[in-house]
C-alpha cells in the first residue's frame, strides 16, 4: 500500500512541476515521466490487491476460527450451566425430600413419645392401684395379727358376772 501512495505522490509532483498554460486551467506535464509512473502503478496495484486479498482471506479464516471457538465455548458453557442447574435441581429435590423425611420422623417420634407416655401412665396407674391394694391387704393382715397377739385388757363386767 505504501508503494501505491508513493507513486501517487510522485504523480502529483509531476503535475505540480508542469507548466501552466496561461488563461486556462490546463497544465503541460512531462509525458514520459507521467507514463512511467502509470506503468509502475499498473505493476504495483495487482501486487497490492493480491496482498489485500490474502489479508482478507486470512481475516476471514481468523474470524471463522474465532466464531467456531466462540460457538464451542458457548456450547461448553451451556452444557456446564445445564449440569449445574441439574445438580442444583437434584440438590433442591434432595433437600426437599430430606426435609419431608425429617418432618415425618419428627411426627413419628412425637407419636411414639405420646404412645410411650400413655403406656407409662397406664402401667404406673395399674401399678399404683395394685400397690394400694397390696398395701391395704398388708395393713389388714398386720392389724389382724396384732389384735390376736396383743392381750386385751380385762373386762370388769365379765368378771362380776362370773363371781356371782
Amino acid at each position: 500500500m505504501a508503494d501505491i501512495l508513493a507513486l501517487v505522490d510522485r504523480l502529483e509532483a509531476v503535475v505540480n512541476q508542469g507548466w501552466r498554460i496561461p488563461f486556462t486551467a490546463k497544465t503541460a506535464i512531462n509525458e514520459n515521466e507521467f507514463f512511467e509512473i502509470i506503468d509502475q502503478m499498473r505493476v504495483s496495484i495487482p501486487e497490492e490487491l493480491r496482498r489485500a486479498e490474502e489479508l482478507l482471506q486470512s481475516r476471514e479464516s481468523v474470524m471463522a476460527s474465532a466464531a467456531a471457538d466462540a460457538e464451542e465455548l458457548l456450547e461448553d458453557t451451556r452444557r456446564k450451566a445445564e449440569r449445574l442447574l441439574d445438580e442444583h435441581e437434584i440438590t433442591a429435590a434432595a433437600r426437599a425430600e430430606a426435609e419431608g423425611i425429617r418432618a415425618q420422623a419428627q411426627r413419628d417420634a412425637e407419636e411414639v413419645r405420646k404412645g410411650a407416655d400413655a403406656y407409662a401412665v397406664g402401667t404406673l396407674s395399674d401399678l399404683e392401684s395394685r400397690l394400694s391394694s397390696l398395701l391395704r391387704t398388708t395393713s389388714n393382715g398386720l392389724s389382724k395379727l396384732q389384735r390376736k397377739h396383743v392381750p386385751r385388757p380385762a373386762d370388769d363386767s365379765q368378771d362380776t358376772s362370773q363371781s356371782s
